[in-house]
């Protein structure tokens, strides 16, 4: 039998192996976190290889994610669908080991990591999630949704931002089956990191509320399965272990060194590690008895088996539940959600008053939530504003047994965090985040966002004051290039709702699609209701559609506009139709979608050789896709390509030219040139 280090040296030589193929990559970090990683895969982490998605596995996450040939080590030798030929292609065109571990693509990844900090503040996310699941299912003698979140993370996870927002609240939420390990190896890619890092972790994480147990000597397997041991009795907080290793750990001439942290080691030091470690094995070759050693097939397969036949116990004794807690693991809709959507669009295009269109999402939610209890609001210290909560939702606090229990979520003022977290809480299963902030805010989150589409999660981001709209408060919260940067982002559909109706239905678009992420760019301004035929209703799901068309005959000019511009372009048609010109308005609330509707259907609303004006009060490259080049006079846009100002919303539209009168001059002056 192979021991402890000879087991974890088949991490260091494989990792090296596949960097030194590649000619790129991070060997450092794998080799130094291989006895870590033998510890805690091989004694604690509880898994199955053959079964890597059922539901009451830990959860594993690299949030250091360069070091990804520690994870593709590790799955390759546990047993999952990794072949060595897989390892062999690391960082190759359609291999399923990409430089960076990636959801999807590799069966036991539970999430993309790269850009650090971003998997430590999923793994909260998931550890929530384990949390809230456990507080609504479980029941005395039945504890089905039991495990852990456990998270590799380095010195570069720890500088960025976003750890210290992930972690404060983790602390909050006292999340005690979340555990930590960090690789303290003093090294990062510009070199020893006490040049610019010399915090005191330890006692930050104290001070988070965390428990921290610290000065483990992470090549001591031994000391290591002591540390996790304690993490585990401490139910009551998330764990850091902060493990002093050394990178790039079995390389004689480069270990310790930033050499090792992001590129191959080279022949010659490869072949020296090989003699140092006493590896006589080629490269890819793995020895029976390590090998054997390492796979866990079997040891998995009683542990998920072992879960089912409990599941089984708690399906007979709680039948409800246990249908309930499938559907939801599964991420199917309740069977009468059509039903409740349909009914809730219908009943806000039939609301004369007008509304913000960030009131009309809440009354969406309120229409939809209490039958969908996997629906889980939040927001950046804003719920008076963005509107996340909904009528009996309840903000997720400890009960008195230290349970966690609620579907609102008070995230304070940590954007990117809130982001990043509810892209964990939607990896764990079992749940659909919605939060919100303003919309100018969304750049502190826009990177979460990104991985959110790359992933595809079903994930509701709701950002409200999307404009100069907002008023008073000035350039500094008026978004102007928001929407468009984000509609930039692939697999994120972005609606900007001109009415409830509009709004309602982004948000059936929004918990029906699961295979990404949505955003509403939504107004602080009310909104008049637009008066639509049940067909036009149902054609609002489609992206883009005519809204008011030319009394008779083919249209003069096609108007096209989104949330508060829509009215201006109705205004626009009506001063243009008393003219005698034919206009047609188009409300386009969701771009991507439209875009993604075939061919006829983009045709039919609009027609070639039309000319056209974009009304949007932002800037206005991205609608020349739409309307045709800036030196082509048959097309223009109505935007800003400037910041605001601060005034009342009525004052700054007139000031910036956002008038039925302008958009009724530019109409005129297109169809001169046609």
């Amino acid at each position: 039998m192979p021991n402890r280090t000879e087991l974890a040296n088949a991490i260091r030589v494989l990792s090296m192996d596949a960097v030194q193929k590649a000619n790129s990559g991070h060997p450092g970090m794998p080799m130094g976190m291989a006895d870590i990683a033998e510890s805690l895969w091989r004694h604690h982490l509880k898994h199955d290889p053959s079964d890597p998605r059922w539901p009451d596995r830990d959860r594993f996450v690299l949030s250091n994610g360069h070091g990804s040939m520690l994870l593709y080590s590790l799955l390759h030798l546990t047993g999952y669908d990794l072949p060595m030929s897989e390892l062999v292609a690391f960082r190759q065109l359609h291999s399923k080991t990409p430089g960076h571990p990636e959801y999807g693509i590799t069966a036991g990844v539970e999430t993309t990591t790269g850009p650090l900090g971003q998997g430590l503040a999923n793994a909260v996310g998931m550890a929530l999630g384990e949390a809230l699941l456990a507080g609504e299912f479980n029941r005395p003698g039945h504890a089905i949704v039991d495990h852990h979140t456990w998270v590799f993370l380095g010195d570069g996870c720890l500088m960025e931002g976003i750890s210290h927002e992930a972690c404060s609240l983790a602390g909050t939420l006292k999340l005690g089956k979340l555990i930590a390990f960090y690789d303290d190896n003093g090294i990062s890619i510009d070199g020893k990191v006490t040049g610019w890092f010399t915090d005191d972790t330890p006692k930050r994480f104290e001070a988070y509320g965390w428990q921290v147990i610290p000065a483990v000597d992470g090549h001591d397997g031994a000391a290591v399965d002591r540390a996790i041991a304690a993490a585990k009795a401490d139910a009551g907080r998330p764990t850091l272990i902060c493990c002093r290793t050394v990178i790039g750990k079995g390389a004689p001439n480069k270990q310790g060194t930033a050499d090792t942290h992001g590129a191959a080691l080279g022949d010659k030091e490869v072949a020296a590690t090989r003699a140092a470690l006493g590896w006589t094995s080629e490269p890819f070759e793995i020895p029976e008895d390590v090998r054997a050693a390492w796979d866990s097939r079997a040891r998995g397969a009683v542990a998920s088996s072992s879960w089912r036949e409990r599941f089984q116990a708690y399906a007979g004794a709680h039948p409800e539940l246990a249908a309930e807690y499938t559907r939801r693991m599964d991420g199917r809709l309740p069977s009468g959600f059509e039903a409740a959507a349909a009914a809730a669009i219908e009943a806000a295009q039939g609301k004369a008053d007008a509304f913000a269109t960030r009131k009309a999402s809440q009354n969406t939610l309120n229409a939809l939530a209490p039958s969908l209890p996997e629906l889980v609001g939040g927001s950046a210290d804003l719920m008076g504003s963005v509107f996340t909560d909904w009528a009996g939702s309840r903000v997720v606090l400890p009960d008195g047994n230290g349970t966690l229990r609620g579907n609102i979520v008070n995230f304070g003022v940590r954007e990117f965090a809130m982001a990043a977290i509810t892209n964990g809480l939607a990896l764990h299963g079992g749940f659909i985040p919605e939060t919100g902030t303003f919309l100018t805010f969304s750049d502190y989150s826009r990177n979460a966002l990104r991985m959110a589409a790359l992933m595809g999660l079903r994930n509701v981001f709701v950002f409200t004051h999307d404009s100069i709209g907002l008023g008073e408060d000035g350039p500094t919260h008026q978004s102007v290039e928001q929407v468009s940067s984000l509609r930039l982002i692939p697999n994120l559909d972005v609606w900007r709702p001109c009415d409830g109706a509009e709004t309602a239905v982004a948000w059936k678009s929004a918990l029906t699609r699961t295979s990404g992420p949505t955003v509403f760019a939504l107004s602080r301004q009310g909104l008049a209701p637009q008066p639509r035929t049940a067909a036009q209703l149902g054609e609002i799901a489609k992206g883009g559609y005519v809204l008011a068309d030319a009394d008779a005959g083919r249209p003069a000019v096609v108007l096209i506009a989104t949330g508060s511009e829509v009215a201006l372009a109705m205004a626009a048609r009506a001063l243009l139709q008393a003219e005698g010109i034919a206009a047609r308005v188009v409300s386009m609330p969701c771009t991507s979608v439209f875009d993604a509707q075939d061919a006829a259907w983009r045709a039919a609303v609009l027609p070639r050789n039309i000319p056209r004006v974009a009304i949007e009060a932002g800037v206005s490259d991205f609608w020349r896709k739409y309307v045709g080049a800036a030196d082509d006079g048959r097309g223009a846009v109505l935007g800003l390509d400037r910041f605001g100002e601060s005034a009342p919303a009525g004052v700054l539209f007139k000031h910036f030219g956002f008038t039925a009168e302008a958009i009724a001059g530019l109409a005129r002056s297109v169809i001169s040139a046609a």
